[in-house]
C-alpha cells in the first residue's frame, strides 16, 4: 500500500507541475484570472500530494488545507510561511472565479505564480525523501 501512496503523491506532484505550466501560459497571454486559478490549483495538488503521504485525502478544499496546515506547517515539517501562500492563492482564486467584477492584475498573477513555484518546490523537496 505504501508504494501506491508514493506513486499517487508523485502523480499529484506532476498534476501540480501541469497547473504551474498552464498558469505561466495564461500569464503570458494576459489571462490573469485563469493564471490565478491555475496557480492555486498547483498549490492545491501539491498539498494533496503531501497529504496522501500521510494517508489523508479529502474531496473538500477546506479539508485538504486544514490537514496540510495541521500536519506539515504546525508541526514544523515545512516552513510556516507557506500558509500565507495557501491563504493568498485561495482568496485570489475565489475572487477571480466567483466575483464577476473582480479585475485580476498582471502583478497579482505574477505574485501568485511565484508563490505557487515556491510552494511546489518545498513540497517536491519533501516528497523526494519518499521516492525510491
Amino acid at each position: 500500500m505504501e508504494g501506491s501512496l508514493n506513486e499517487l503523491a508523485g502523480y499529484r506532484i506532476e498534476r501540480a507541475k501541469e497547473m504551474l505550466a498552464a498558469a505561466e501560459g495564461n500569464l503570458e497571454i494576459g489571462q490573469y484570472k485563469t493564471a490565478l486559478n491555475r496557480s492555486y490549483y498547483a498549490v492545491f495538488h501539491a498539498m494533496r500530494a503531501a497529504n496522501i503521504l500521510k494517508g489523508f485525502d479529502s474531496s473538500k478544499h477546506s479539508g485538504v488545507i486544514a490537514f496540510f496546515n495541521k500536519e506539515y506547517l504546525k508541526e514544523g515539517i515545512l516552513d510556516r510561511k507557506l500558509s500565507m501562500i495557501i491563504k493568498n492563492s485561495s482568496f485570489l482564486r475565489e475572487k477571480s472565479d466567483y466575483d464577476d467584477f473582480f479585475i485580476a492584475s498582471k502583478k497579482d498573477a505574477e505574485m501568485q505564480l511565484e508563490g505557487a513555484r515556491e510552494f511546489l518546490g518545498a513540497v517536491e523537496a519533501y516528497y523526494k525523501q519518499y521516492e525510491d
